[in-house]
């Protein structure tokens, strides 16, 4: 017998609500026939979707915002400046509290899986070890990769480059560097070369924090995708932001997207803290704070779309909800129609899995893992307007969360 049965499921993009049973966490059967269980749920014909994919998330900045102080330019460089500062009173303890709160935020609004970047710019590299030990407590309800980050750059703090290879031996997912942060075009290009050597070195993925600058000159995005490509390294590397991209004329923005599309390479798009911090300085018309990222749908690149920070000097708002994200990108991206939603679905799914490397066990199939987000809505479109906290959220056929929504009663 089924060890779970989930009826009157409403699969996206499908007419009907089917059945699905549940057999040693794994999707035994999906059925329109009634199937018999140990334990049996209705959904009442509420949308199921395979959990939520977070490819881009802060988890030691966290929940910092106001601490020294509030950043009242809303820029890159304030940010990193009151970071600075912040993270030299970090503990261990702070630093899991935090992230532990957010990461109960991400897990209400359906979020499974979450890459976050760990800024390993300190010698204790105190924030990484916390952040470890958080990734083993909980990995029983939830999937955590770390990305090794240095946030002060690797040519310009070359004490980094030690860093980075101590995070990678500690157990650290990815490596990353930020070039348009490094003092010149030069540094910046022997950072990525720095981090695809270490990666390659390691056999780990790659993750660039890429051109977040409202300028047509910062040109990273080519040189990672070069880079890439040199290294046989496609479908392991993953570029955040790309906001530059925006800036380029159509003749050149064309030719780097081919070279994306071409090395595999993903993009994450940050609309929450893209759109607050980028086009400060632009003249009118600004420019919208996000890359192209309906264009680059166009050109078949795998997109995802991230909440990224929560609540800290680079962001001082959002409270872990990807379907805010979504909502964003999808008016900045001119992306309303039906299909450009179901678009916007798989840039925080199914192409999230691809990046994240679990596409094989990953979606609602016979044969893969339970996990699962159902939310309280007929139509999976309803997500974007609505923003539900996730009804149940299972994680190989256990439930993890459940919320019970709200209700309005008139007198």
């Amino acid at each position: 017998m089924l060890d779970l049965v989930l009826k009157n499921a409403q699969l996206p993009f499908k007419e009907n609500p089917t059945n699905i049973g549940i057999k040693d966490g794994k999707i035994h059967s999906i059925s329109s026939s009634n199937l018999m269980g140990k334990e049996e749920m209705d959904l009442e014909g509420n949308v199921l979707l395979p959990p939520f994919v977070e490819m881009h998330t802060h988890l030691d900045t966290v929940l910092t915002a106001g601490e020294p102080r509030f950043n009242q330019s809303g820029t890159l460089g304030e940010a990193i400046d009151i970071w600075s500062v912040r993270k030299q009173l970090l503990t261990k303890e702070d630093v899991k509290n935090r992230a532990f709160k957010a990461l109960k935020m991400l897990m209400e609004y359906g979020v499974l899986y979450v890459r976050a970047a760990v800024d390993i710019s300190d010698s204790d590299l105190t924030a990484l070890h916390a952040i470890m030990e958080l990734r083993e407590e909980l990995k029983s309800f939830l999937s955590l990769q770390i990305i090794a980050f240095p946030q002060n750059g690797i040519i310009s703090c070359s004490e980094n480059q030690e860093r980075l290879e101590k995070a990678i031996l500690l157990g650290a997912d990815a490596v990353s560097a930020v070039p348009h942060l490094e003092n010149t075009r030069e540094e910046g290009i022997q950072s990525l070369e720095f981090a695809f050597s270490l990666a390659k070195k390691y056999e780990k993925e790659i993750h660039i924090f890429c051109d977040e600058v409202d300028d047509e000159h910062s040109r990273f995005l080519e040189v990672v995708a070069s880079l890439t490509m040199q290294g046989k390294m496609e479908g392991k590397v993953t570029a955040s932001h790309a906001n530059a991209l925006l800036y380029y004329s159509d003749t050149y923005a064309n030719k780097v997207m081919s070279l994306v599309k071409k090395a595999q390479v993903t993009i994450v798009c940050c609309p929450l803290v893209n759109t607050t911090m980028q086009g400060r300085t632009d003249a009118h018309p600004k420019g919208r704070g996000i890359t192209r990222l309906k264009e680059l749908a166009e050109y078949g690149v795998n997109v995802c779309i991230a909440h990224d920070d929560i609540q800290t000097p680079f962001y001082p708002f959002g409270n872990g909800n990807i379907l805010q994200a979504a909502h964003m990108a999808l008016h900045l991206a001119h992306m309303t129609g039906r299909e450009e939603l179901k678009q916007i679905v798989n840039m925080i799914t199914i192409n999230g899995a691809r990046a994240y490397s679990i596409k094989d066990k990953y979606g609602i199939e016979v044969g893969k893992e339970a996990n699962f987000a159902c939310f309280s809505v007929k139509d999976v479109y309803e997500i974007f307007f609505k923003q539900p906290k996730c009804r149940y959220l299972f994680r190989k056929g256990a439930l993890v969360v459940e919320t019970v929504p709200e209700r309005t009663s008139w007198k």
